[in-house]
């Protein structure tokens, strides 16, 4: 099998796309792949360091003002040149497209040949590339049931995101082991992505004080480039504030912590999902679309997590509603409960065995 995969500018479009990849190079040893992706952007560097064939596209978005948009435009017309060019030398058996402005053209290209193609759509309000691409494609995939609003229903599927069978790979630790907690004591986890948020870093300042006395311990991940303040504005909370700036293995954090507070990224939920986390969602509200408090919303319609907006943030709110969770074992339990039940822990699988159905039918 021969497969492009096209992700471009965010590792929210990225790592599904890997995890994919890496599921299907497992299943198929012999499967050659071909990453389609930016000249400039995250993939430009970590695809090529993984040892997989790489092309970047020069591709800009349809932004700015009309003449901006029409020079774009003409940069477009020139990436979906290259891209055929790509085609004819690679001959894949199909183009998968996980988002990002490449994503538009390498696809939209191999429509045009006859190619099959495939989309994957991460978050539950659509990405303007997979807009584009709606009546080109043979086959969406997607992750929220809001997203049959405006896919048709006939060629979308429901499959999940890679990434939450990704989170199975390893085997998980304790954070209990991990950040030298007693066994026993309840985890609380506070990470806003691996970049931090200096917006709720503000509130959170107030927050941990109120929480360094609890009966359970707090893991709050700053953000690398926000840790240094941080410890100088909270001082010394004593033994029961851990204060971190990053978390290599989130997996095993998720499995393993009783409560997570955490933006709303597309990645982050379907891990939490496919381990059956309980949490507290605050999704960011500076993304495109406002995409974070839909894919939040989805989950905390169907009691699988609790949703606080970040204007409605501060430290009284975040503390009851942690506490509420903490020592509430009967309302922790039912929400990681329907948490899994929303999970996709066989994404990877899925979505392979839909590419194979795709292909044969062609």
């Amino acid at each position: 099998m021969r497969i492009i995969v096209s992700a471009g500018g965010t590792g929210g479009h990225l790592y599904p796309a890997l995890a994919l990849v890496d599921y299907i190079k497992s299943q198929e040893p012999d499967a050659e792949f071909l990453f389609v992706g930016t000249t400039d952007r995250l993939e430009s560097k970590v695809v090529p360091s993984l040892g997989y064939n790489y092309r970047g596209l020069h591709v800009k978005g349809l932004v700015g003002n009309p003449l901006q948009k029409a020079k774009n435009a003409m940069i477009f017309v020139n990436s979906l040149k290259t891209s055929k060019k790509i085609l004819k030398g690679f001959k894949p058996d199909i183009v998968i497209g996980f988002g990002g402005y490449p994503s538009a053209s390498i696809v939209l290209a191999a429509s045009q040949k006859h190619i099959p193609t495939m989309i994957h759509e991460q978050n539950s309000i659509i990405g303007l590339t997979n807009k584009i691409l709606i009546k080109r494609v043979d086959e969406i995939i997607c992750c929220y049931e809001k997203a049959y609003e405006q896919f048709p229903k006939e060629k979308t599927k429901l499959l999940g995101n890679p990434r939450a069978s990704k989170v199975w790979e390893n085997d998980l630790k304790d954070v209990h082991d991990m950040y030298n907690i007693p066994k026993g004591k309840k985890v609380l986890v506070i990470v806003m992505g691996s970049l931090g948020s200096r917006s709720v870093n503000q509130v959170m300042t107030d927050t941990l004080r109120r929480m360094k006395d609890k009966d359970y311990h707090v893991l709050y991940v700053t953000g690398k480039d926000y840790y240094d303040e941080m410890i100088k504005a909270t001082g010394d909370l004593g033994d029961h504030i851990h204060i971190v700036p990053y978390i290599d293995d989130m997996p095993s954090v998720l499995s393993s912590s009783d409560v997570i507070v955490s933006r709303a990224g597309a990645t982050t939920l379907a891990e939490m999902t496919s381990l059956g986390s309980c949490s507290i969602i605050i999704p960011s509200p500076y993304v495109v679309a406002n995409h974070q408090e839909y894919n939040a919303r989805e989950l905390a319609d169907k009691g699988a997590a609790i949703m606080v907006l970040e204007k409605d943030l501060n430290p009284s709110h975040l503390v009851g509603t942690i506490d509420g969770l903490m020592f509430n074992d009967e309302k922790r339990n039912a929400l990681k409960k329907a948490s899994k039940a929303l999970g996709k822990p066989h994404a990877c699988e899925d979505i392979y065995k839909e590419i194979k159905n795709l292909l044969n039918r062609g």
